[in-house]
């Protein structure tokens, strides 16, 4: 075999390896490995957390509506800000109808993130925005429930920062499953994807 033929097997076995783990994430995230194994409504369910009014906010609270779901921390230095200001600019972009649904940023960093820190934090973008925190066994719950990931990783000053997946989950009226939401679109075509689901 020659030097250039195995530079190309080698490049073809590195891209298929890394095919290999994209789909596998991807399939775990939504639910579908294999026929028998649970759907995509696996993602969701039951839980209960202290919204960024202080008050108890449960998953029965946010049916009726259809549901985007993000997860992310108020530390977060980059992906968390862009992505509720792209979910603000969606929002906005529905106009009215806005306030026939519901947006809901969970905190995976419950230790800095009050309800008032949440609540200041998304002061700052669209008000139909809300925030949620509880303590780290009711996130520990919701995060399984979501299949998130979220891991603590500590800095050189002392202090951590949230590595976090970083999907924003579409759940329906009854809380079920429906499919990541893409927010890298134009904002009105997003709006126009959600408002079939009213």
């Amino acid at each position: 075999m020659t030097t250039r033929t195995s530079h190309i097997v080698l490049v073809l076995s590195a891209f298929m390896a890394g095919l290999v783990i994209f789909l596998g994430v991807f399939f775990y995230a939504t639910g579908q490995f294999g026929g028998s194994g649970p759907g995509p409504s696996a993602i969701g369910g039951p839980f209960t957390l202290t919204g960024q009014d202080g008050k108890p906010l449960t998953a029965q609270d946010l049916k009726g509506k259809p549901l985007l779901v993000f997860f992310g921390y108020t530390h977060c230095p980059d992906i968390c800000p862009t992505t509720l200001f792209e979910l603000s600019e969606v929002l906005h972009a529905m106009g009215k109808d806005a306030d026939r649904v519901n947006a809901l940023f969970i905190t995976v960093d419950p230790d800095r993130d009050t309800p008032a820190v949440m609540k200041d934090y998304l002061s700052s973008f669209d008000p139909h925005l809300r925030g949620a925190t509880g303590t780290q066994q009711q996130i520990d719950v919701v995060e399984k429930e979501y299949r998130v990931y979220a891991k603590k990783v500590p800095t050189k000053d002392g202090d951590y920062s949230m590595d976090h997946s970083a999907v924003v989950y579409l759940m329906d009226k009854d809380g079920r499953f429906v499919a990541p939401f893409n927010l890298k679109r134009r904002p009105a075509d997003a709006a126009d994807a959600l408002r079939k689901y009213l």
